[in-house]
């Protein structure tokens, strides 16, 4: 499981140094990744064995159920197979790079099973506009949490 908030850089090549915090973690999955978007807004890093494992789930629903659809059609269209380099960094394809604004210093989060990985400024205005409420306070204590 990885969990937290890293900072890290994007090169002039598009590549993303993944922390070597989250790097080991993910060094345990190999070295094959898939990266991609549903929303473009920002970036998600998976192992390829745990993006198998949601295939497999998406599998289950049926190929003409219209949601199915929405997300494969998204998550291939900013989606590619990557892998690490020997140094650790992993390529972000321009067309995702630049919906999802990948350039510079980003904050890379460890969000369980994967990476997301997202422009500082754009998550801080998420943040503002999103304010978690008391609504989310109830609806999480229903979980124990």
């Amino acid at each position: 499981m990885i969990r937290g908030n890293l900072p890290a850089k994007i090169d002039d090549k598009g590549r993303l140094k993944i922390p070597s915090a989250f790097r080991i973690w993910m060094d345990g999955h190999g070295a094959d990744l898939f990266v991609t978007s549903v929303s473009g807004e920002f970036v998600q890093v998976y192992p390829m064995s745990v993006w198998e494992a949601i295939e497999a789930k998406l599998a289950q629903v049926p190929s003409a159920h219209p949601s199915r659809i929405k997300y494969f059609d998204r998550v291939n269209y900013f989606g590619q197979p990557a892998e690490f380099d020997k140094q650790g960094r992993v390529s972000i394809h321009a067309r995702l790079r630049e919906s999802a604004a990948m350039a510079g210093e980003v904050d890379v989060f460890g969000q369980y099973d994967h990476l997301a990985v997202w422009n500082h400024d754009r998550f801080v205005a998420k943040l503002q506009r999103e304010p978690y409420s008391d609504d989310d306070a109830r609806a999480l204590a229903e979980f124990g949490i």
